[in-house]
């Protein structure tokens, strides 16, 4: 069997001398592993660097077991392209090892995410919008995985407006104002995330950061028995200390 496609790196791990079991995010198949024979080399370590678009081949006698990726030289290099900006790569590898633990090998879901995530690496150097931008994105892949925030109505009322809060055991959003008596143990819900032309403040995106991360530990990786990757502890961190 074989098939040829698109992809975005996620990572990979040393396997033998010099090969590399290489984890990427493809436009049509999803999340997929693939052996790359010298990828660990000095020579196409570069190539093969997290972030990166490429189109890989591969080929394999069975769908469901470990084939063989033939990779082309990289469309995109985008963490070479940024070295010296650490908040730019601290978000190219949030991003990555947010997908490489959070999606199954072959999970039809990822396909979903190839072009989201391929559009907010696409404009992570606008650094003004880009963290409102990647507060969505998380927000996005919880829908997709199928833990989707319910922030259309009150949880409370059943209203459709006012909505500033949201439950941290059931996702729905409510009225601070006909809750009251626990608003302290609910998330400010940010208003970028309900509209769009919202404008976007350093609290919004501390709050939206905090909303995202609590149901992304929650619920997908605990899911899985895993902790949220530390990438993202760091990235958030590099978010909030460049806001003040």
């Amino acid at each position: 069997m074989q098939w040829r496609d698109e992809a975005l790196i996620l990572g990979g791990r040393k396997f033998g001398e010099s090969g590399l079991i290489l984890d990427v995010l493809t436009a049509t198949h999803g999340r997929r592993s693939g052996l790359v024979y010298g990828g660990a080399s000095r020579k196409k370590r570069p190539q093969l660097e997290a972030g990166n678009t490429v189109e890989v081949a591969w080929t394999g006698r069975l769908e469901e077991q470990l084939g063989r990726f033939d990779v082309a030289e990289a469309r995109i290099s985008r963490a070479a392209y940024h070295l010296d900006n650490a908040l730019i790569l601290s978000g190219i590898t949030a991003v990555t090892a947010i997908l490489r633990d959070a999606l199954d090998e072959g999970d039809a879901a990822g396909s979903a995410l190839y072009d989201p995530t391929t559009l907010l690496l696409d404009t992570i150097e606008a650094t003004e919008i880009w963290p409102a931008l990647y507060v969505r994105w998380e927000l996005g892949l919880l829908s997709t995985l199928g833990f989707g925030l319910d922030l259309d109505q009150c949880a409370l009322s059943g209203a459709n407006d006012g909505l500033t809060h949201v439950s941290p055991k059931t996702g729905r959003a409510v009225r601070g104002s006909e809750a009251e008596d626990y608003v302290d143990r609910l998330f400010a819900l940010p208003a970028f995330l309900l509209d769009p032309n919202a404008p976007t403040t350093d609290q919004d995106i501390e709050n939206g950061l905090a909303l995202t991360g609590h149901f992304l530990d929650a619920r997908i990786f605990a899911a899985i028995n895993r902790p949220t990757p530390e990438a993202r502890s760091r990235l958030v961190a590099k978010i909030i200390s460049k806001k003040r």
